[in-house]
Formats: structure tokens, sequence, C-alpha cells
């Protein structure tokens, strides 16, 4: 497979998978990123998707690395 493939789908996933993770564990704690209106929970719930997408966007790169010869 194409090395410049590989790693943008093996980014997409992770920002994806992570960003949805963070966006379910942010509606379990109470607060809802996509809520109307720009209140202190819908703000807490934005930034919860946000680091959860970076997370998952760093844990996908390490694991490419880990597992795939360059």
């Amino acid at each position: 497979m194409n090395r410049q493939l590989l790693e943008g789908l093996t980014d997409a996933v992770g920002f994806v998978g992570g960003a949805l993770a963070a966006f379910f564990v942010a509606r379990l704690l109470g607060v809802d990123p996509l809520a109307e209106g720009y209140d202190t929970a819908s703000l807490t719930g934005i930034l919860l998707v946000g680091i959860g997408g970076g997370a998952g966007l760093q844990a996908a790169r390490a694991l490419r690395d880990r597992f795939v010869r360059k």
C-alpha cells in the first residue's frame, strides 16, 4: 500500500475514532457538544471532543509507527 495513503487513512481513523469516543464520554458526563448555544456545558463538550480527536490521532500514529516498517 502507498505509504502516504496509509498515513492518511490511519490519521483519519484515529481522529474520528477518538472524537467519537470523546463525544460519547461527554454525553455520559452530562455535557452535550451539539447543544444549542454556547453555554459552559456545550463548550466543555466541544473541548472534550477536540482533545479526544487529538488523542486518537496520536494513538493511531504511534500504533502505525510501531507495526509498519518504514
